[in-house]
């Protein structure tokens, strides 16, 4: 179920999308898993539908679902190769900051910074 906070500082596209993102990755839906409309989920949630397009587009830029033209979107497949590309570059950037001689605490701040500035 998607509940969007109109109270919320995150944008409503933004709220969309993690949520989304979120179900995908915790296999909530499905690899395969038929989406509403953009349409129908901006009625269903009371939001415009170019906002609930620029989640799908998001998710879509991701690899986390794909759309197939009037066929509608769906979760995709590459939404686990999208997860082992983001392991693959854990694994890369730990060696990087080992190397370099920099602790755990500040490799997390580091990404977590990076991850709060791409958002």
């Amino acid at each position: 179920m998607i509940v969007i906070d109109p109270a919320s500082p995150v944008p409503p596209f933004e709220q969309l999308r993690a949520q989304l993102a979120r179900q995908i990755q915790d296999r909530t839906l499905a690899v395969g898993t038929r989406l509403p409309t953009i349409r129908r989920l901006a009625a269903d949630l009371g939001l415009a539908v170019n906002t609930v397009g620029r989640a799908y587009r998001e998710l879509e830029e991701a690899g986390l679902i794909e759309t197939r033209g009037a066929g509608g979107s769906f979760v995709a497949a590459a939404g686990e190769q999208g997860r082992e590309r983001a392991r693959a570059a854990a694994a890369e950037y730990a060696a990087v900051v080992a190397s370099i001689g920099i602790d755990t605490d500040e490799a997390v701040r580091i990404v977590r910074a990076a991850l709060t500035r791409g958002r």
